[in-house]
């Protein structure tokens, strides 16, 4: 597997990983071209303290990204959990274990959290990253909705 090095992104960050939630076949129809609306963005993200954006690079080039987010909550015995979303692997470089990797990473912060659960959502027409995540242990235990406000 390629050397990966985990960090929390910065604002120079932003381009290289709009360009992975573009290489993707869902990305590509709906991410747009628009770099200052990801910064602005960021900007927003980076102000809320359980927020946080992760990339993975290899070479000085970011290959891999997700978002995780901390939530305290009620719920399961006052909970906390993460909300991993946003998990993108350059498509070349796919098959390597790093999006194992980048899972592990997740988990790690997670736990470093104070977590006791971690979760996250994938689209329903992605059938290779539901046995991606079936393989690292997750459970396909809720039905999620969705509703755009716009």
């Amino acid at each position: 597997m390629t050397e990966i090095r985990w960090r929390a992104a910065n604002h120079r960050d932003v381009a290289a990983i709009v360009a992975l939630l573009r290489d993707d076949a869902l990305g590509q129809n709906r991410e747009g071209n628009d770099l200052q609306r990801y910064k602005e963005a960021f900007r927003r993200m980076s102000e809320e303290a359980a927020n946080h954006l992760i990339v993975g690079e290899t070479g000085g080039r970011v290959v891999a990204t997700y978002q995780i987010t901390f939530i305290s909550g009620l719920s399961l015995s006052a909970a906390r959990r993460a909300q991993v979303e946003s998990v993108r692997v350059n498509s070349a470089m796919r098959g390597q274990g790093i999006g194992a990797a980048l899972m592990a990473d997740a988990e790690a912060r997670a736990r470093a959290a104070g977590c006791s659960l971690i979760q996250l959502t994938t689209n329903a027409t992605r059938p290779r990253a539901h046995a991606f995540y079936t393989r690292l242990g997750f459970t396909p235990s809720h039905i999620g909705f969705k509703r755009e406000l716009n």
